[in-house]
């Protein structure tokens, strides 16, 4: 099963990746995650983004599009992939459906879910990331059991720099502006199913399993 996540900063996408891929067998797919990777395997297109990256500068859609590529041609991903912040623009969308139309595949379900911007901004200001393994929390929704501790790995938490509420703003209109050609992309493809992610945790996660399988 090949799945698209799709949603605005803070939506939940990855405490929702997490419980999907469980499910599913599927190997979780972010874009930050997939450069890592390459560029520590040193793979030609590795290599390409950490001359861009290490001079601070925005990596080309190419490239982008390349490690993404490498990533789903990997054994991990030969019955499926969810995929989690790639594509971000039409072009890269575009990109995706020829790559996968390459491999003989396409996409089965785009979820999007969606959040309300003031709920968003709440919920981005009072997240706390672990620097150990990247796990999420949030200091009313979703706090650890020890406050500044993961619970998973014992890791210390703290807040991006740009979880402030202009820059969180800021970021907010910029993916409203990018990623809402895409969301009429795969509706004129049928792909889409909208999640009302602003219901309670477990209930986001049968709502999206039960589109994943059919039943909604």
């Amino acid at each position: 099963m090949n799945i698209l996540f799709m949603g605005p900063p803070g939506a939940g996408k990855g405490t929702q990746a997490e419980r999907i891929v469980d499910q599913f067998a599927v190997p979780h797919i972010s874009t930050g995650d997939a450069f890592r990777l390459a560029m520590k395997q040193g793979t030609p297109m590795g290599l390409k983004a950490k001359e861009y990256v290490d001079q601070g500068l925005l990596v080309p859609d190419e490239i982008t599009n390349g490690i993404v590529r490498d990533r789903l041609l990997q054994d991990d991903c030969s019955k499926g992939f969810l995929l989690d912040g790639f594509p971000r623009t039409l072009q890269q969308a575009e990109a995706l459906d020829g790559m996968l139309a390459d491999m003989g595949r396409s996409l089965d379900h785009v979820i999007n879910l969606k959040v309300d911007r003031g709920l968003l901004l709440a919920r981005l200001t009072g997240r706390r990331i672990c620097k150990s393994c990247g796990s999420t929390y949030h200091v009313l929704n979703n706090p650890p059991k020890q406050e500044g501790i993961c619970d998973k790995c014992g890791g210390e938490l703290y807040q991006r720099s740009d979880d402030n509420e202009e820059k969180v703003g800021t970021r907010l209109d910029e993916y409203i502006s990018k990623t809402a050609p895409l969301l009429s992309y795969y509706e004129g493809k049928s792909l889409l199913r909208e999640v009302d992610g602003e219901q309670d945790i477990d209930v986001v996660t049968a709502e999206i399993v039960s589109v994943l399988r059919g039943s909604n």
